[in-house]
């Protein structure tokens, strides 16, 4: 296997890409792929060529989440040589470009948006920001879903689908036990410098924060030895990381908790402004996202209640190990 590093100057920082099987006569895998901007369609290309492949010697992608900056590319790749392109079912129609499910996502999104108490000049800079970026994404590809558990081969051994829902409906990671360990291509599940955003990145996934722990729990208690992220470096202690992810998110429960305590009954607006202060570009929808996640949590456990747009406490000194089990599971 060999990783790629690609430029990202839209969204986190830089984008990683795996390569299984290049410059060899056997199958050419690839996971994820990088916006499709030229300057990052020549950096894959360049690379490729280092490691003696082209983009139509690819025979498979394997793409962790529909966001921009992992399947950019994917159509173009499919387009040179056609390529196989897999994701899970719960994200294939965004990788599509399905009308119907963009027009549910594009909906979905100004609903919360409305939801959360947004104000009119961010809302319409957000909605700017998202219009303006359609340099990121290539040609749709055609998508072959794959499901949970689900194997692929590569020369250097199969790659088994491990759902892995919170920051997208349908995240997925693949996991491959290599000969000195086992080893988790974690897409923007784990990362290792930041937290993974929940509750703005797809506003389709229900009790997003609820989702995203059992999530860690599941990396938790997978076993692994290493974890190759979709931004930045690789991880060593991939159940080390995704407890001190845990414990990161029950201090921003307690955080929301004072808040809630100092300014009274809020929407998630005025929670986020409280947590991030000032935000911009796609933050505006990801800031507001975060502090409704935990919102939502609270709120089905019955330490706060929402009335209309606001959410209120109703437990002054609540428990929340029972929240937050992925600090305490054993890997």
């Amino acid at each position: 296997m060999k990783r790629i590093t690609l430029g990202n100057k839209v969204f986190e920082g830089l984008n990683n890409a795996y390569v299984f099987g290049a410059g060899s006569d056997a199958k050419t895998t690839l996971v994820d792929t990088g916006v499709a901007t030229p300057d990052v369609r020549e950096q894959l290309a360049n690379r490729l060529a280092d490691l003696g492949s082209t983009f139509a010697d690819i025979d498979e992608v394997l793409l962790t989440h529909w966001h921009e900056d992992h399947v950019g590319l994917a159509g173009v790749i499919q387009d040179a040589g056609g390529a196989t392109v897999r994701v899970h079912a719960d994200d294939a129609p965004l990788v599509e470009r399905d009308p119907e499910a963009w027009t549910d996502m594009t909906e979905r999104q100004r609903a919360f948006l409305d939801e959360w108490g947004v104000p009119d000049e961010p809302r319409e800079e957000l909605l700017a920001f998202i219009d303006s970026h359609d340099e990121l994404t290539g040609p749709e590809p055609t998508v072959e879903p794959f499901a949970d558990g689900e194997r692929f081969s590569t020369p250097e051994g199969d790659l088994e689908a491990l759902h892995l829902p919170g920051h997208t409906a349908g995240l997925a990671g693949f996991v491959f036990d290599a000969e000195d360990g086992r080893e988790l291509f974690s897409g923007d599940a784990l990362l290792p410098h930041y937290t993974p955003n929940v509750g703005g990145a797809d506003v389709r996934v229900e009790e997003p924060l609820a989702r995203y722990l059992e999530t860690l729990e599941r990396i938790i208690d997978g076993g692994f030895d290493r974890a190759f992220p979709g931004h930045r470096d690789p991880i060593d202690d991939p159940a080390g990381r995704a407890r001190e992810i845990a414990a990161h998110h029950r201090e921003r429960t307690e955080r929301v908790l004072e808040v809630l305590g100092e300014v009274g009954p809020a929407d998630p607006w005025t929670v986020s402004a409280q947590l991030f202060g000032d935000l911009s570009s796609i933050h505006i929808l990801h800031g507001p996202g975060e502090a409704y996640a935990h919102l939502d949590h609270l709120a089905a456990a019955g330490i706060i209640e929402r009335s209309g747009r606001e959410y209120r406490l109703v437990e002054t000194d609540p428990a929340l190990g029972e929240l937050f089990p992925a600090i305490t599971t054993s890997a």
